[in-house]
């Protein structure tokens, strides 16, 4: 008799055991928000959003918020808090525009 083992199964989201892979997700989603606040102090310090894509981030505002929702239901905090930040900066970015684009 052939006994098959199965691999183990990835952690679930929410567990205490946190891969490689997820801090260095976790790190480059903390990195990623960084590099986009010159973008959104650009905008309100100096009230030029005229070279600034309002379809671009108004599309980024909208993916942030569906991949709200999909962390929410999936109760994943590695994504729905990522996702609150980028939220807030796409909405800056956004509104920046449409006052100074």
């Amino acid at each position: 008799m052939v006994i098959i083992r199965l691999p183990e199964s990835p952690a679930i989201a929410g567990s205490p055991k946190v891969g490689v892979l997820e801090r260095i997700l976790r790190a480059f989603s903390v990195f990623s928000m960084l590099m986009t606040v010159p973008q959104v102090l650009s905008i309100w310090v100096h009230r030029d959003g005229h070279n600034v894509s309002l379809l671009s981030w108004a599309a980024y505002l909208l993916s942030a918020s569906l991949w709200f929702v999909y962390g929410v239901r999936k109760h994943d905090k590695t994504i729905y808090l990522a996702c609150v930040g980028w939220i807030l900066l796409d909405l800056a970015i956004v509104i920046g525009v449409i006052i100074y684009g």
